[in-house]
């Protein structure tokens, strides 16, 4: 019996491996969008201007305090609703990226505030402007800081992603759920969807791992 699930879990393979192309299309543009859009929250919300950081403490509190899969269905179900509509692959990638947005956005603002004061008042002695303090002085440092839970929270956001099939994305996922109804082995199935997310994943866990001794490393040489 279990040969002839094997066998038949063997000849779906080439729909697995599309289900996993099209979680890393969603997740792979998602993260880009969501890491332009949490770096540029994250900077605004270590400012000092208040009319920029109350505005990002409410979208970072309702994104990480509401499920991803409320959000997904808002997106996709209400919006329309009120005239905007958009297909299931727009949709997932619009949902992702904001609620990525928003817990890169707290970890890049932490890094940022992180560097010590005195770092941003010594490059603006010497002339340098905002624009030029924040790029060549206070991010380059920040960086250390941020670099290893971002790249965790890569890793969470690829898991998270599995969420999208619930509006018929044809991810790794949804291909698992459609497999099982014709395979009744869902150990073996799911088992399945389990290495090949972890395929993804745990080559980030080894950079994220990387960068967490080489900061402690660097920590221990100061």
């Amino acid at each position: 019996m279990w040969r002839f699930y094997f066998d038949q879990l063997y000849q779906t393979l080439p729909f697995f491996l599309k289900g996993l192309w099209m979680t890393f299309a969603v997740s792979g543009i998602s993260l880009v969008l969501g890491t332009l859009l949490g770096f540029a929250a994250g900077i605004a919300r270590a400012s000092r201007y208040a009319w920029l950081r109350y505005p990002l403490h409410f979208y970072v509190d309702v994104m990480r305090g509401t499920p991803y899969l409320v959000q997904i269905f808002i997106v996709f179900f209400i919006f329309p609703e009120w005239g905007i509509q958009m297909t299931a692959f727009v949709a997932a990638i619009f949902s992702l990226t904001l609620y990525a947005g928003a817990y890169i956005c707290e970890i890049v603002a932490g890094g940022i505030e992180s560097v010590p004061p005195g770092q941003a008042e010594a490059a603006k002695a010497t002339g340098l402007s905002p624009y030029q303090r924040m790029r060549r002085v206070i991010l380059p440092q920040a960086m250390r800081v941020i670099l290893p839970p971002l790249v965790g929270q890569y890793v969470l956001i690829i898991k998270d992603s599995a969420i999208v099939s619930v509006i018929g994305i044809t991810d790794v996922t949804r291909v698992g759920w459609l497999t099982v109804q014709r395979i009744p082995e869902g150990l073996m199935v799911f088992g399945l969807v389990g290495i090949l997310y972890f395929s993804i994943c745990y080559p980030l866990i080894r950079l994220a791992n990387w960068f967490e001794r080489r900061m402690c490393d660097e920590g221990a040489r100061l």
